[in-house]
């Protein structure tokens, strides 16, 4: 049998949601797991600044762009930087939950999909925050960047790692801000027809200008949670076509079927 890539107009009627309240409580289960190991890799000051160290100089070796570069044009209005703020602040989660909320309610088949990547890509993620700490570009000296959060606001984060209780402030690497937002585009892009479709791309491009102009993550930052993404994907497919849908190019198989041995619902 052939994965369907080809995104559909609309799911067939035999198509199944996912149990809303078994959702719910599974993503809400997932965030939480997710926020709890986010705070247990809190901590670690001296090897999360010698890993920013560490990042600074790969990135110089490896001839990337400054993250200077993008700040200093944000800079040059306080409305920019201002805007920029408040989109990191306010459009990472619920973009990616209004996302999941429409593939469940007109594409349940792509629905589980995108959740299933999702979760692989927020798991390996927690991973490699416990395993190497990261201290922001924003906090790095050496970097000679602003902490835009900080000076202009809206921030979300408080003026002391150490004392912030409410997030990791050491878990830059990679940045989820940018993966979440590649496979919000991803999944729009799969699951529609639109010859607009491809504008989604907006999105993460936003959120990759934000992310580095604001100081909050490094160039590779959004490198390695593009590969996560790609991994991802690789990983966990579309639904197969049966026998008996083969030549039907918009019918998939049932939502629940299941297209990853080991994958969690």
């Amino acid at each position: 049998m052939k994965a369907s890539t080809e995104p559909a107009k609309a799911e067939p009627a035999g198509i199944r949601r996912p149990p809303l309240v078994r959702e719910l409580l599974l993503v809400a289960g997932l965030f939480l797991v997710y926020k709890l190991g986010r705070q247990l890799a809190t901590g670690h000051t001296a090897e999360a600044f010698r890993n920013a160290t560490r990042i600074w100089d790969w990135e110089r070796t490896l001839h990337l762009p400054g993250e200077g570069a993008v700040q200093s044009a944000l800079l040059h209005a306080d409305t920019a930087v201002h805007l920029a703020n408040t989109y990191y602040a306010t459009v990472h989660f619920p973009a990616t939950a209004a996302f999941l909320v429409w593939l469940y309610l007109r594409r349940p088949t792509h629905y589980v999909w995108a959740r299933r990547v999702l979760a692989v890509v927020t798991g390996a993620a927690l991973v490699i925050h416990l395993a190497f700490p990261l201290a922001p570009p924003r906090l790095l000296g050496a970097a000679g960047l602003v902490d835009t959060g900080q000076v202009y606001g809206p921030t979300v984060y408080g003026a002391s790692p150490e004392a912030d209780t409410l997030s990791n402030q050491f878990a830059a690497m990679p940045s989820l801000h940018f993966g979440w937002a590649l496979m919000v585009a991803i999944g729009l892009i799969v699951a529609t027809r639109s010859r607009r479709r491809w504008l989604w791309l907006l999105h993460p491009l936003m959120t990759l200008v934000v992310i580095v102009g604001t100081a909050n993550h490094y160039w590779l930052d959004a490198i390695v949670a593009s590969a996560l993404v790609g991994i991802a994907l690789a990983a966990v497919h579309l639904p197969h076509r049966t026998e008996s849908t083969a030549g039907q190019d918009s019918l998939l198989a049932p939502a629940d079927e299941p297209v990853l041995v080991g994958a969690g619902r």
